[in-house]
């Protein structure tokens, strides 16, 4: 598949700021739970802020691979369908606990309507990336991406760079060790995840042949010329093609930046706040969600250039 650098920074940047949001849901709810009800939010408001951003960003730049974006709203309208319309709907749905724990607009209510304010934040903002996820998941044409580990790619995805966020900025000491122990433990698995999901896709060979596809079963077919001398759509988005060698080292690429820097920085910000420099672990802490969402767009890239569509066997 051709990989379209709208969609790309929409799943990264989206599914960051729903990992953000997750976890920043995530631990109000555990401070609600305990009895204050108050500092949680406004220690993590600029959290969730930054969280909301982040998913605006993504949902806007998601309409650049339209043809006609003024549209997009139409989408809404086959939620009982397409996983493309559950995933607008949710990300809309999402915004209504996100904001309402941002804005405090039930402080006075007591802590119960906070908590399932906070739990609701949690499940809206996975729901959504599971949604995301689904879009591709459930496409048969495309047997890499109708794989059993594309989802909870996505999902591992979203919370390592929600986590990696969350440890760059400002919060207390506690949710900033939280988080720095979120990304030592979800980068090796979130790697895991991406190397079994590899090892899959370079393993299994297409579902169907050319002579299949061509309505001549059990024959070896070959393509002695094209059937059309120019490009059309199929040909431009449909038949990329990556060199294995390149996909070799775009995965260590990837690898390198999304997980095994991060899990190193971490440890260097942890050893750097022993010694009594939160300055320069602050520094390294943003580097390492950098390096985290810059690897993410690696291996999102990827995901893209290396699907093939079943449409290409004509070609």
């Amino acid at each position: 598949m051709h990989p379209a650098f709208s969609v790309i920074f929409f799943t990264t940047l989206s599914g960051a700021g729903y990992g953000l949001m997750a976890w920043v849901g995530a631990i109000a709810f555990y401070h609600y739970a305990d009895g204050s009800p108050v500092e949680p939010m406004r220690v993590l408001a600029f959290a969730m802020l930054t969280a909301l951003i982040l998913v605006t960003v993504g949902l806007l730049s998601s309409t650049l691979h339209l043809g006609k974006p003024l549209r997009a709203w139409r989408a809404f309208s086959q939620w009982r369908t397409s996983w493309l319309s559950r995933e607008g709907v949710m990300a809309i749905v999402a915004y209504l606990p996100a904001l309402g724990l941002l804005l405090g607009v039930v402080r006075k209510s007591g802590a119960a309507m906070p908590m399932l304010l906070s739990a609701a934040v949690v499940v809206c903002a996975l729901l959504t990336v599971a949604c995301t996820a689904m879009i591709y998941a459930s496409l048969k044409p495309i047997p890499a991406w109708r794989h059993w580990l594309v989802v909870p790619g996505y999902l591992a995805f979203a919370l390592l760079s929600g986590a990696a966020l969350l440890a760059a900025l400002p919060a207390t000491a506690a949710v900033e060790r939280s988080a720095m122990t979120a990304v030592v433990l979800l980068a090796p698995l979130t790697a895991l995840l991406k190397l079994m999901y590899w090892r899959a896709i370079d393993r299994t060979p297409l579902p169907v042949t050319r002579g299949e596809a061509v309505g001549l079963p059990d024959r070896e077919l070959s393509v002695f010329e094209r059937p059309h001398t120019e490009e059309n759509y199929l040909t431009r988005e449909m038949g990329y093609a990556l060199a294995r060698k390149h996909a070799r080292k775009l995965r260590g690429i990837a690898l390198t930046l999304f997980a095994l820097l991060p899990v190193a920085g971490m440890f260097v910000a942890g050893l750097m706040q022993v010694t009594g420099s939160p300055e320069t672990a602050a520094v390294v802490t943003a580097l390492s969600a950098l390096s985290v969402l810059l690897g993410a767009v690696v291996e999102r890239w990827l995901f893209f250039a290396q699907a093939k569509h079943l449409v290409t066997l004509y070609y």
